[in-house]
């Protein structure tokens, strides 16, 4: 990878962090999956690897001369600019561009993010005298956050306003200029540096956290690597580009059958159980592991998602969730994987079966319906009937697994 004059360690050369490059991969295919935080001590490669990364990122559609590199395909988020000339002249004229990394320092200033006007020209001469700033770079590209948990607290309000309407809107005396800043937000921190905000925490659709855990081959790998790349790039990015252009393909060809791609009803109740199971906050993680687990079985070739796919979205995107509120930690990786395995056997058999909230209604039961009880949320029922010249009362608690039932038997 080149910019400018400088070249940089190409992605597949990268030793180790195969789940880092798997979710990087992943928004390169899918950017709508939004982006990923990366976490993990000083000297792992968190930043190399994101720079690596950028080689790797498809063209997208711009509109020829837009400042803002406006979307042609979807009107209702393009700029006043490009709203007045698709009314003028009925079309846009389109272009492809490749995708890049703009890179957010954390000195940057509240204008150089979010863009400058000029009020006097503005009076004048509208949109034209706004001077862009990184989230109008970042429109269509990936904005890069190093140290991400530093970020001062005003670049944060506006990074997650952007984030969370795809809008930037810069507002001055009473002016207000707006134009798209749809990105894919990757983020890099040491924890041990400090904590991230929970408002942009969340924002992070993906999280990998990457530790020290390398074997003494891996880390004599790393070095004759660096050291071969030092020695010269451009022979050592001679050396790598087969398998740089083979991914390249390969995310490409993912992209192409992305649509393609199906998630049956089974597997989606099985999300939604798990995420319910681990009390995740929102639904948005619901939303991530969807967009994730088809992106990734468009990546393997595969043309509908399976339990393994499911398996891994959900543990990119649950790894860094806060629970119940904030009241409770971020779900283990054992505890995310037994329960998509255990709500994918309980979805499967439900697809074959009756609602179990569905209480008889011949016979001689009768059924009440109530709530509580130490199995926590849920729905419940008692039933009475005579069995045996015995009165039995059933009961029945509905919880997010499955049934719970047991009888109590007296004379009657």
């Amino acid at each position: 990878m080149q910019r400018g004059a400088r070249l940089y360690l190409p992605f597949t050369a990268i030793v180790d962090l195969d789940q880092l490059k798997l979710a990087l991969i992943l928004n390169g295919i899918n950017p709508r999956i939004g982006g990923v935080l990366v976490s993990g001590p000083k000297g792992t490669g968190k930043t190399t690897i994101v720079r690596a990364f950028a080689d790797l990122l498809p063209e997208v559609e711009v509109v020829e001369g837009c400042r803002f590199s406006c979307n042609p395909n979807f009107p209702e988020a393009l700029c006043a600019e490009c709203r007045e000339r698709l009314e003028q002249e009925g079309s846009l004229p389109r272009t492809k561009r490749k995708m890049r990394v703009v890179n957010l320092p954390l000195s940057a200033t509240e204008d150089r993010l979010i863009g400058s006007i000029d009020i006097e020209r503005v009076l004048q001469e509208g949109i034209q005298a706004l001077r862009p700033g990184i989230l109008a770079e970042a429109n269509q590209n990936v904005l890069y956050v190093d140290e991400v948990n530093l970020l001062p607290d005003h670049l944060v309000d506006d990074l997650l306003d952007a984030a969370a309407t795809k809008v930037n809107v810069i507002e001055r005396e009473g002016i207000s200029i707006s134009h798209p800043s749809d990105f894919i937000l990757i983020g890099t921190m040491n924890p041990e540096e400090g904590e991230l905000r929970p408002q942009l925490l969340d924002r992070f659709p993906l999280h990998v956290a990457v530790g020290r855990g390398l074997t003494i081959e891996q880390r004599m790998e790393l070095v004759r690597r660096n050291l071969d790349f030092e020695r010269s790039p451009q022979d050592f990015h001679q050396n790598w580009a087969e398998a740089e252009e083979s991914l390249r393909e390969r995310i490409m060809r993912a992209r192409e059958s992305l649509s393609s791609v199906v998630m049956s009803n089974a597997t989606l109740r099985a999300v939604a159980m798990a995420c319910d199971a681990l009390e995740v906050d929102g639904v948005r993680p619901d939303i991530i592991i969807s967009k994730t687990a088809i992106t990734h079985a468009a990546f393997q070739g595969r043309t509908e998602v399976n339990l393994d796919d499911i398996r891994l979205a959900a543990q990119l995107a649950l790894s860094h969730r806060t629970r119940r509120g904030g009241l409770l930690e971020p779900p283990a990786p054992q505890d995310i994987d037994e329960a998509i395995v255990r709500a994918m056997d309980l979805a499967r058999k439900k697809e074959h079966r009756h609602s179990p909230t569905e209480v008889p209604s011949s016979g001689e039961s009768t059924g009440r319906r109530f709530s509580g009880g130490r199995f926590g949320r849920g729905k419940s029922y008692a039933e009475s009937a005579s069995e045996g010249g015995k009165k039995k009362l059933r009961l029945r608690f509905e919880t997010r697994w499955g049934i719970l039932s047991g009888g109590l038997f007296w004379p009657s």
